[in-house]
């Protein structure tokens, strides 16, 4: 028991409450039902009505009788209603998410009216018996990272309403809810693996699958590698050996960069910060966390391995890995990225490994994500640019219309010049976010034809 349950308890005892505690109170209802009462014994006695004052004598004795402090058998409780909220799990995926509100009333309580509210959406009034019980709550989002839920205002209601208590208020500890994935099947590799080892097949000799040609045994060479039939063939006499060289094998390496330094919605007015996001449209954050964690997905599955930095943040990145729980480290930094402050410039693109392949997260409504595209780009590396600029709803303010042309105008400009510089940009919002796994299928086929044969087999 804690300190400042035990001073309750201590309280409660000597018939006294600590400042700002709860506490049960007489309601309008029985003060009205007193002065009807006395209103209508006054009456009675006053015009010899003696019927009129046996009416008026229950009524007032009622309302007396159960508003008198203390009185536990009259129907006044002797302490608030006890109430505590949970949450279902720490971490949860976007959809629904649900909550358990514990009651535990007073003895003497009739009815408790419970408020139930969360940021978005419409309060929610219930009157539910006082008894001991566990109420299920859900609420509906798109939304995704750290999201406030719950906030519960639970009031009791004494015997025939002529008490009640003052409101207690619970409020459920904030989610981070993860973000959902979408299957997209193959997506761009590196131009070059890297690696001793992986589910791809290079041009340099080692261990795999793939033959590459017969040679003649050379120190070095595995016994087992000897092919007999070629040998035979080749040399009856046995003066001579040939083995099977393969292929050896290698793996990809791919980098998500989320560009964190702001986040937008569909409605222009709140990119100023001027009132809340709603919480049925996904903003340019959600819809980032969304590509980025599908992204991360088709690569952990297919074997390779993938790591995440962060351009609104100076922190320390999640180095590439493989493996489920690698993805699942993955995700968590995808739900726990947000703007901090003002966008602010970097002097220089996030480093990534050599021969990665680079997915940057993006709405480009500045300079700075090509500048970094053109960075990476030089480098040798493969860059692919997921645009995640929500579909703008029109305004009716004339300043918001001409300075959304404005912006959209140069957004167009910086998108057209980096498919111009061969970078492949692929957008995630409304029904877009449906064609994202052909039009990723299109840059993989597109990089086999020009290279003449699969990426797959490209050092």
């Amino acid at each position: 028991m804690t300190f400042e349950t035990t001073e309750r308890a201590r309280a409660q005892e000597r018939g006294t409450r600590r400042p700002g505690e709860p506490v049960w109170r007489r309601t309008p209802h029985g003060v009205v039902g007193t002065s009807v009462g006395l209103l209508l014994l006054a009456v009675g006695l006053l015009a010899g009505r003696a019927d009129v004052a046996l009416v008026g004598l229950p009524v007032l004795v009622g309302a007396s009788w159960s508003g008198r402090p203390g009185a536990l058998a009259q129907g006044v409780p002797d302490r608030v209603t006890r109430t505590r909220l949970t949450s279902d799990d720490e971490q949860a995926s976007p959809g629904e998410l649900g909550a358990t509100l514990l009651l535990d009333p007073p003895p003497g309580a009739e009815l408790l009216q419970a408020r139930v509210a969360a940021p978005g959406h419409v309060p929610v009034d219930v009157v539910l018996p006082a008894t001991r019980r566990a109420v299920r709550l859900g609420l509906a989002t798109v939304r995704t990272g750290p999201q406030s839920t719950f906030v519960v205002d639970v009031r009791g209601h004494g015997a025939g309403g002529s008490t009640a208590e003052d409101p207690v208020r619970s409020s459920a500890p904030d989610r981070l809810v993860l973000p959902q994935v979408m299957p997209l099947g193959r997506v761009p590799l590196p131009h070059r693996l890297r690696g001793l080892t992986g589910p791809h097949t290079s041009r340099r000799l080692g261990d795999g699958s793939e033959l590459r040609d017969v040679h003649p045994f050379t120190p070095g060479d595995r016994l087992r590698r000897i092919d007999w039939r070629t040998t035979a063939r080749r040399a009856p006499d046995l003066d001579e050996l040939y083995v099977r060289r393969t292929h050896a094998t290698a793996e990809a390496t791919t980098m998500l960069v989320v560009d964190s330094r702001d986040e937008v919605g569909p409605d222009l007015r709140t990119w100023r910060g001027e009132g809340p996001q709603r919480i049925d449209e996904p903003t340019s954050l959600d819809l980032a966390r969304h590509a980025a964690a599908s992204v991360a997905r088709a690569v952990v599955d297919a074997g390779d391995r993938v790591g995440l930095e962060d351009l609104g943040r100076r922190r320390r990145p999640v180095p590439p890995a493989a493996g489920r729980r690698h993805l699942r480290r993955v995700l968590h930094g995808l739900a726990t990225s947000s703007p901090l402050g003002p966008p602010a410039r970097r002097l220089r693109p996030p480093r990534v490994p050599a021969d990665a392949v680079v997915y940057l997260f993006s709405t480009v409504l500045d300079d700075e994500p090509v500048r970094m595209v053109r960075t990476w780009h030089e480098g040798g590396h493969r860059v692919v640019v997921v645009d995640t600029l929500p579909a703008v709803r029109p305004v009716h303010e004339e300043h918001l219309r001409i300075a959304w042309r404005v912006t959209s105008m140069e957004r167009e400009d910086r998108l057209r010049q980096l498919r111009s510089e061969g970078v492949p940009v692929v957008a995630w919002a409304g029904t877009a976010r449906a064609e994202a796994p052909t039009r990723f299928e299109a840059i993989v086929r597109a990089a086999e034809r020009h290279h003449g044969s699969s990426v797959r087999h490209l050092t």
